[in-house]
This record gives structure tokens, C-alpha cells and sequence, in this order.
């Protein structure tokens, strides 16, 4: 490796996010890994999200960063980033979603099983916002492969690309990111090398020349 001028990868520092809640609720899970897209059925879009919470080092600690991702289009429609674990995080992060996107009653929001997704405070904010909460099963990370997905390319693409001084300077990079690269010109092979804002143009005029 030295002659080659090679150098192998430090492994990044590691922090567990998904701590489940032995008393929480029973929720069912009701995406069963159904991650497809049907390019027919426009009304996809805003009818099943995803959601997981990932963690930035910065040199004043932690960042958390949350995320609601619409399965039909990848849009990231809301995310939050924090330096604690609590559930106000999940919470802003939803709550960000519907005031975008303002789905009809109903929505499902799907996640994995930690303690933040299965509080009752989070079920009472799901209840109050007309969303519809579901969970995948314990230890089963593909049940969320989506949201983990996401998080793999936002790592490789950014953060594991340069150090984070401050918590304020790896919130305005994930801005810059998901808004002006993610979300607008990012092309995604499942939705046919488009990014999630042309291919909801997309499907939107579809439907239009439909009705």
C-alpha cells in the first residue's frame, strides 16, 4: 500500500441512535419493505413516508439529523437536526413534512422501532397532524432501507468528506445539500435517472393531462 501510495480509511466514530422502548405500543408494520414505485398512480406521492435518524461528529459534539422521506418521489418533504436524542427532534422533523406538503388525512409514516418513533408523544402529534404511524420490526434495518439508504448517500457525498467544526456549520451544508442538491438535481435510478423535484413535475403533469 505505501508503494502504491494507498492509505487505508480511519473508521468513523460510531453512536447508536435506534434505542427501542420495551413498553411501547404495538404498531403494525404497513410497508412490508413495498418500496416500489408505480409511475400510473400519481396519487403515490404524500400517501407513504419514511423516516430514521442519523448522527454528524462535530468538534462541538453530536448532531442528530432527522429525516421524512416520500417513498413514491425520495423527496426528503422534512428533516430537523438537533444535538439531543429526544423526541422533539422526530417530532420538528414531521412537523415539517405536513406544513410542506399538507397530504391528505391519513398518511402513512413509516420507521423503525426506536424509543422516539413509538413515544406517546409522538403518536398524540401523529394523531393531531392526520398521520398514520407504522413500524418495521426489531433488528430488521431493510425494513427501513429507504431512510438508510438516504443516510449511506448523505455520508458518502458530504459528511464524510471534510470535518464539522460546529453543529451550525453541518445544519447550513445539510441545507445546501438536501434543498439545492438532493431534493432539485440529484438523479436517482428508481425514478428513472430523475431527480425527486423533476420526477414529481413529472407525474403532476401526467396527471393533469389525465383529469
Amino acid at each position: 500500500m505505501q508503494a502504491a501510495d494507498r492509505h487505508g480509511r480511519i473508521p468513523r466514530r460510531w453512536k447508536k441512535t435506534t434505542i427501542p422502548d420495551p413498553d411501547a405500543a404495538h404498531r403494525p408494520d404497513l410497508i412490508g419493505r413495498d418500496f416500489g414505485i408505480d409511475p400510473n398512480h400519481p396519487g403515490q406521492l404524500d400517501r407513504r413516508w419514511c423516516g430514521d435518524i442519523t448522527y454528524i461528529h462535530t468538534w462541538q459534539g453530536w448532531l442528530y439529523l432527522a429525516t421524512v422521506i416520500d417513498l413514491a418521489s425520495r423527496r426528503v418533504v422534512g428533516w430537523a437536526t438537533a444535538d439531543h436524542l429526544r423526541t422533539d427532534l422526530v417530532a420538528e422533523a414531521l412537523t415539517d413534512a405536513v406544513n410542506r406538503r399538507r397530504p391528505a388525512p391519513g398518511v402513512v409514516f413509516h420507521s423503525d422501532r426506536g424509543c422516539q418513533y413509538t413515544s406517546a408523544q409522538y403518536a398524540n402529534l401523529a394523531t393531531d397532524l392526520g398521520v398514520t404511524l407504522s413500524v418495521g420490526r426489531k433488528g430488521q434495518c431493510w425494513d427501513n432501507a429507504v431512510a438508510e439508504s438516504f443516510f449511506a448517500t448523505v455520508k458518502t457525498e458530504l459528511i464524510h468528506r471534510r470535518a464539522w467544526p460546529t453543529r451550525k456549520a453541518a445544519t447550513s451544508a445539510l441545507f445546501d445539500y438536501i434543498e439545492g442538491w438532493y431534493n432539485t438535481r440529484r438523479r436517482h435510478s428508481t425514478l428513472g435517472y430523475l431527480s425527486p423535484t423533476q420526477y414529481e413535475s413529472t407525474i403532476t403533469a401526467t396527471a393533469e393531462q389525465v383529469a
